[in-house]
């Protein structure tokens, strides 16, 4: 805990952002950050609870109170220490995190929850800032071999735990750069990718070697890395995108969001996009269709194109500006979330379905659209059903599609490797932390992260990365060392 009367002392005081006709100029962040004096007494809030909900609310387990009441009281170092226990990065997580572990937390109660996400997100950028991040050198190796198939959150908090432990890791990534979704899905005004080649050179001092532009199972034959290697960690996440088959879905102008997503982050990087690939919202009336984060995601890139207009829609109905407390804390709750892309400019509207496209000459002109009610179903669960005489008509040139993913990509590693699937088509391996934890049924084969469990957030990919480490060490040499 911070200081026991905190919580009555201070108010919640959080990062501020930069204004909006500013930001909408670059892709840079645009977060400003609080300073080591406010942090400290923002810290000081954490109060003494009894039980601290916010470890439930949070996946990776940080030991919130803990480094909340050493950064109250100036030991930043420790607090690292601690904040670093749990979680290989929490620079990403202080940026992209919903952080589930301020609704849990019990001053949320009053809806001035602890400013955890911002503390977190301060003590590793101070780490950073002052030299105290270092490569963590494993003092043996063990002759071990473990290849990690995909370079997203999972597969480099796996990586790095198992090069820590003192194996031979070899990470695979079919992309041309490392970093998975952090890299090419989330936009660079989120999360600067400079945070990614950091963590990458420190990985690399520890003994973990990167392999960019080798698609296991496809372009790198699966014999490969079968034959070379002493255990496999899938970790390449959930990228079969949802589709919406519905009349006119051919028109050039629809487009999944992750294609329109991971080409600005290309573009920033300074990448060339050919010709008759290139796809920007510059001038076109644009509609995002799903209202999570990568539609979010749409809206603020489409925006920073210079876009003649943004709507999102959303199927679900319109959720409530506030929560009922007494029937959700300390979980999650269902309610409306604005991020800073809305605050930028964007029309948003509920329980509406897209009954088809419409174009001329072969691109998208319109969108077809009808509102829906959500009602009871009889034995439970509730169903959809279409308003009569509610359709309308949205003039539109650029229809991103950000509806989420279904399940991994099977053609190639998958299906070569021939791992049961779950009944949602997820790499079927358990949690618990026994003999079975993260194996697939293949024996040495293990999985993580979204391909295991589905469309996530990146701070579950990190837990089941860092897990999955553990039950690959045990595997390899019979015990392990490594936190679950």
């Amino acid at each position: 805990m911070g200081k026991p009367t905190g919580f009555k002392e201070f108010m919640r005081h959080d990062r501020a952002y930069a204004p909006v006709d500013e930001r909408v100029t670059h892709y840079n962040e645009f977060v400003i950050p609080l300073g080591d004096k406010d942090v400290s007494q923002q810290g000081a809030r954490c109060m003494d609870c009894g039980i601290p909900y916010c470890h439930q609310g949070c996946p990776v387990n940080n030991i919130i109170p803990d480094w909340n009441d050493l950064v109250y009281r100036g030991d930043w170092r420790q607090a690292l220490a601690v904040l670093h226990s749990t979680n290989n990065f929490p620079e990403f997580t202080g940026r992209v995190c919903p952080a589930p572990c301020e609704a849990s937390c019990t001053l949320n109660i009053t809806d001035e929850p602890v400013t955890i996400k911002t503390i977190e997100c301060a003590i590793v950028d101070k780490g950073w800032r002052e030299g105290w991040i270092q490569p963590q050198i494993p003092t043996r190796r063990t002759g071990k071999r473990v290849a990690v198939i995909g370079s997203g959150p999972a597969g480099l908090a796996c990586a790095q735990q198992l090069a820590r432990a003192g194996h031979w890791v070899v990470v695979y990534e079919k992309n041309e750069r490392i970093g998975g979704l952090l890299r090419f899905g989330i936009p660079d005004f989120k999360l600067n990718k400079g945070l990614i080649d950091r963590r990458m050179a420190q990985m690399q001092a520890e003994g973990v070697e990167f392999r960019p532009n080798f698609h296991v199972g496809t372009t790198l034959p699966l014999s490969k890395i079968v034959d070379n290697y002493d255990a496999i960690v899938l970790a390449g996440g959930s990228e079969q995108p949802r589709d919406l088959p519905v009349p006119g879905r051919d028109l050039d102008g629809v487009h999944y969001a992750m294609t329109f997503l991971s080409q600005q982050n290309r573009r920033v990087e300074g990448r060339a996009i050919p010709d008759g690939e290139v796809l920007m919202a510059t001038g076109k009336k644009v509609v995002v269709i799903g209202g999570g984060d990568t539609g979010s995601d749409c809206v603020g890139t489409s925006i920073r194109h210079g876009a003649a207009s943004v709507t999102q829609l959303e199927i679900m109905p319109k959720p409530p500006e506030r929560e009922d407390k007494g029937l959700t804390w300390p979980n999650w709750p269902m309610k409306l979330r604005t991020s800073t892309s809305h605050e930028e400019g964007c029309e948003r509207d509920w329980a509406v379905n897209t009954r088809s496209f419409e174009g001329q000459d072969g691109k998208l002109t319109a969108i077809n659209l009808v509102r829906v009610e959500w009602q009871p179903r009889e034995g439970g669960g509730m169903e959809m059903k279409e308003i009569p005489g509610s359709e309308f008509r949205l003039e539109t040139d650029l229809v991103l599609l950000a509806m989420g993913f279904v399940h991994p990509v099977r053609e190639g590693l998958l299906e070569g490797l021939d791992v049961v699937l779950d009944l949602r088509g997820n790499v079927a391996a358990e949690t618990d932390d026994g003999p079975r934890a993260y194996r697939t049924s293949v024996d040495g084969v293990f999985a993580a992260g979204d391909v295991r469990r589905g469309q996530s957030l990146v701070v579950w990919a990190i837990r089941e990365g860092r897990q999955c480490a553990r039950a690959v060490d045990q595997y390899l040499m019979g015990t392990s060392d490594l936190p679950r």
